[in-house]
């Protein structure tokens, strides 16, 4: 069966930051890939703004070695790409000094009705300067939306200070605080696993669940980031919105229905049942970790400080968690997150590890009958495996074999999967918030962040070492076999 595209209505579509590395790796791909496959209706537009002195034209060749650099080849198709660019135009805007807002409210004219997105790709430290413009300028209609990346604030209250200038200007129902990890197939795919079969919603609760493993894992190392990430560190860069929204799909109650409130409601419930983590808990709750040089598949690589160039830095690169939700459904479930850079393996997953049977009427000579685990893998190869006991096929008696029943994305549906910015952009326009954070939300997730970064800092826990290729600093295994648990190896 294939899918359906249904087309938008049209838009004009502003990218701050638009010649930045996001737009290039990401929106402009992810927008001619919608261009492509007909989702635009005329007369949409797609406007770059940023310091740069660009013409029309160059941002249109920037555009073009965009889509050739970041697109599959299959993909690329001229004719596409010529439609593509005749959309794209070219405002120079320094946010800062607020100048050319004048000139992008010239190029975006006076219709009220018709549906902007200010797709702000630049540094938080600028979102208030842009929405304040955007204001003055008369551009924030009831039709505008605003979509803001992270990293929302570094700690509750300079989030709470960045949602309220973004707030100043913008309704909430306008703003949408993009995390990419929601707009993945498998997240979404999570919610239909859970509320659309009867197999698993009625074992979904600590009568049936041993516990929850949620790792994201890099191979990558610093990049381009580092002045961004000596400063954030792997708590706040990951674990405040990718972690803990994964977390928030697989423990949250079923919504009364698909209505974006409706479903924010219940991830906002988890939140707030999450057991702070004090400074009594951290040192047994929690493990810092920091990459020495080792190797990894490209290779020998450096270390965090070599890098970064600065010996005395203290920044974490690894964390793992034990995390404990308050309230009946998972009391006595530990989650168990971890995330770090420079691991063994690229790996995103969610594993749902199900209590043993109370009792095996097997012989020993049949071997272990192992706990069922159900594993939703989100990257790099998007899938679903429900992990089960058989018979080893053959005769010569009882054999008992832990095998999974597997659904790989790629296998089962033929067509492209289209990358989690084109379905958020696309949510955008239709005004669809389901997959975005609301206030609240972000708020609620740096409440149980600020203690445990507070508590680090009281207790002076400090990174632990970890080889670049290896899963981490020791600690982290110790963390989880503690409980007499392990953590999952995605092979």
């Amino acid at each position: 069966m294939t899918s359906q595209t249904i087309p938008v209505e049209p838009f004009d579509f502003v990218v701050f930051g638009g010649t930045g590395d996001l737009s290039e790796r990401k929106l402009i791909p992810a927008l001619y890939q919608r261009q492509r496959a007909g989702q635009f209706s005329e007369p949409t537009r797609i406007i770059g703004a940023s310091r740069s002195k660009l013409s029309d034209e160059e941002f249109r060749a920037f555009a073009r070695k965009a889509i050739a650099d970041h697109v599959h080849r299959e993909d690329v198709d001229a004719a596409e790409i010529d439609a593509f660019v005749s959309r794209l135009y070219y405002v120079p805007v320094d946010a800062r000094a607020g100048q050319g807002f004048d000139a992008l409210k010239e190029a975006l004219g006076d219709s009220d009705a018709a549906i902007r997105v200010f797709y702000l790709a630049v540094a938080p430290s600028l979102f208030g300067d842009i929405a304040r413009n955007l204001d003055q300028q008369g551009l924030v209609t009831p039709s505008a939306r605003i979509v803001v990346e992270k990293p929302i604030g570094r700690s509750l209250a300079s989030a709470r200070e960045l949602n309220d200038q973004i707030g100043a200007v913008f309704d909430e129902q306008q703003i949408f605080r993009i995390d990419h990890y929601l707009g993945k197939e498998t997240v979404q795919n999570l919610m239909v696993l859970r509320f659309g079969n009867a197999l698993f919603e009625p074992l979904w609760n600590s009568a049936h669940i041993d516990h929850v493993q949620i790792t994201v894992a890099e191979t990558v190392g610093l990049e381009d980031r580092v002045s961004y990430y000596d400063k954030a560190g792997a708590l706040r860069d990951m674990v405040q919105n990718h972690i803990l929204q994964l977390l928030c799909l697989v423990a949250m109650e079923p919504p009364a229905s698909l209505d974006a409130d409706a479903v924010r409601d219940e991830k906002l419930k988890v939140l707030r049942a999450l057991k702070r983590v004090n400074g009594h808990d951290a040192p047994k709750s929690t493990v810092r970790g920091q990459y020495r040089s080792g190797a990894s598949s490209g290779g020998a690589v450096k270390g965090y400080l070599e890098e970064l160039g600065n010996d005395r830095s203290d920044t974490e690169t690894f964390v793992a968690i034990k995390a404990e939700i308050g309230n009946w459904r998972w009391a006595n479930v530990p989650f168990y997150l971890r995330t770090g850079k420079r691991l063994a393996e690229r790996v995103s997953e969610i594993v749902v590890a199900f209590k043993p049977i109370p009792h095996s009427i097997f012989d020993e000579s049949a071997g272990t009958v192992m706990p069922n685990q159900l594993v939703i893998r989100l990257q790099p190869d998007e899938g679903v495996k429900q992990w089960i006991m058989i018979k080893d096929p053959g005769p010569g008696g009882m054999r008992l074999r832990h095998v999974p029943l597997d659904m790989s994305f790629a296998q089962s549906f033929k067509e492209r999967n289209p990358d989690a910015y084109e379905r958020l952009i696309m949510d955008v326009v239709r005004g669809n918030q389901t997959l975005f954070m609301r206030r609240d939300e972000v708020e609620a997730a740096w409440r149980w962040i600020d203690p445990i970064l507070a508590a680090w800092e009281e207790n002076d826990q400090s990174a632990q070492g970890y080889t670049a290729g290896t899963w981490g600093p020791s600690g982290s295994i110790a963390l989880i076999e503690r409980d007499g648990r392990t953590w999952h190896e995605s092979n």
